[in-house]
């Protein structure tokens, strides 16, 4: 790897054990303080390329060809935060216990930087005295305590799932502005992953587009969004919607 790159995935090939193809030849790297997209359909290999950089490949589906390089810690956002933690462990707790085992501190310690990481993440100061379980919590609060636990890892590598798909609109830009806000105070890179070319153009600095398991384009985000080379991007930039405008009224948007 050269010395600004600190993920490179190169000829990365996943199968079932029925040698079905999932994601053929994938390559990509990304450089430190960099945020780069995996954009495409649902099914296009997106959450299962990051799965294979950390090593976290569902049952029944193996690494045929290809290789992850990294140095870094890496943690991932999961797209589903209430499945991601606990039911039965209140989210305070939780996030204490992996502060506690990945920073190496006291049990007292932990739970004081838990708190102020969920106090930097926008969460209810009433759970500095009265913990809850993730089911007590609305979806955009479990996102936070789900980042604050992959932060808790300290990461150079942030892998994102679509963590903001399961939310409302209005959430959706709260969780991407404090992923952003973070991003630029502790410095990490971050692979994100999301079928919206709206966030993609907001978050990232570069995207690859993926269709059935391969990319068929990748590039700096500007770029490729003005002067996309592929058909298939052309279709997805064709599929976002526009504000409808009110007639007799100035137009809302530029």
């Amino acid at each position: 790897m050269s010395y600004n790159i600190i993920l490179e995935v190169e000829d990365l090939s996943l199968e079932t054990k029925q040698h079905q193809k999932l994601v053929n030849r994938v390559s990509f790297a990304l450089g430190k303080w960099e945020t780069l997209g995996l954009v495409g359909e649902s099914g296009s290999g997106k959450s299962l390329t990051l799965r294979a950089i950390l090593g976290l490949l569902p049952r029944g589906v193996e690494k045929v060809a290809g290789t992850v390089q990294s140095d870094e810690r890496t943690a991932m956002v999961f797209q589903d935060p209430r499945g991601a933690l606990d039911p039965l462990c209140p989210v305070v707790k939780q996030l204490s216990e992996v502060v506690r085992f990945r920073q190496q501190v006291s049990k007292k310690a932990a739970r004081g930087i838990a708190l102020e990481l969920l106090e930097r993440l926008g969460l209810p100061d009433s759970l500095k005295t009265e913990d809850r379980y993730p089911s007590q919590l609305s979806g955009g609060q479990c996102q936070r305590v789900v980042i604050a636990i992959a932060l808790a890892c300290k990461p150079s590598i942030l892998l994102c799932d679509e963590p903001t798909t399961a939310l409302d609109v209005t959430v959706q830009k709260q969780i991407i502005e404090t992923i952003s806000a973070l991003q630029k105070d502790l410095g990490f890179a971050m692979v994100f992953v999301t079928h919206n070319l709206a966030v993609a153009a907001a978050m990232c600095s570069k995207l690859c587009v993926m269709k059935n398991g391969e990319i068929v384009e990748q590039g700096e985000t500007l770029e490729l969004l003005q002067n996309p080379q592929d058909p298939y991007t052309q279709m997805l930039i064709n599929s976002v919607l526009p504000v409808p405008e009110l007639e007799g009224s100035e137009r809302i948007w530029n």
